[in-house]
């Protein structure tokens, strides 16, 4: 019997969370991650911001690593000024995802970046970011849908090979692509919703959220990908 890959996913830390009686800071991480990536075969482990200079330790035990979605990403970090419309940062989890995916991409450990964490993937491979894009965010709060059409002969491609509707809530998006990235989705008006790292042995990010659905075959290729010697 395969054991089952153990998956990382990084969380954010909130400030001030009611638990019972109790009002404390916590990490956390929306349930449809560990249940997406169990449900695909694999053991999720939770990854809160640590210091960055333990990403190579803590990347070394996974056998893949799932960056998740949230806040937007610094503009400094891509050179930019920030836009009014651009979210305040999360200075200490941009370092910390930030090095668990230079860290994973070094020791060629399989990795998905969801939402926010393709975009710091392409930023870490120094790319950058539309701050503001009408029309892929609507109601606060509840996640839209929309059409995203495959590149063939991707990874992705090979994952979902027809055209699909996915949950999605963002204002950001690819701007520049990183050094070695290609797209591997796109949306009707063009935006980039997936993108991958040929050279490397399974790195792609999308940029909905498919722990929201209940497709499974994008997560199963990451769990294949981290039981291959």
């Amino acid at each position: 019997m395969v054991a089952r890959p153990l998956i990382g996913i990084s969380t954010c830390v909130e400030s001030g969370v009611r638990w019972g009686a109790w009002q404390l800071d916590a990490a956390l991480l929306p349930l449809g991650y560990p249940r997406l990536v169990q449900r695909a075969g694999g053991l999720a482990a939770m990854l809160p911001p640590d210091a960055p200079e333990h990403a190579v330790a803590a990347v070394a035990r996974l056998d893949g690593l799932v960056v998740a979605g949230g806040p937007d990403v610094e503009p400094v970090r891509y050179g930019a000024e920030p836009d009014p419309r651009t979210g305040p940062p999360a200075r200490a989890r941009d370092a910390w995802e930030l090095a668990l995916i230079q860290a994973a991409l070094d020791r060629r450990v399989p990795l998905l970046g969801i939402c926010r964490g393709m975009q710091l993937l392409n930023v870490a491979l120094g790319g950058t970011l539309v701050q503001h894009l009408d029309g892929h965010a609507g109601v606060p709060g509840v996640f839209g849908h929309h059409p995203v059409k495959p590149v063939p002969g991707t990874w992705y491609a090979a994952a979902v090979p027809e055209e699909t509707s996915v949950p999605a809530f963002h204002h950001q998006a690819v701007d520049r692509l990183g050094e070695g990235l290609v797209p591997s989705a796109h949306t009707v008006d063009g935006t980039v919703e997936a993108i991958e790292l040929p050279s490397a042995d399974w790195v792609l990010g999308v940029q909905w959220h498919p722990e929201m659905a209940e497709d499974l075959r994008l997560l199963r290729h990451l769990t294949r990908a981290a039981t291959t010697p």
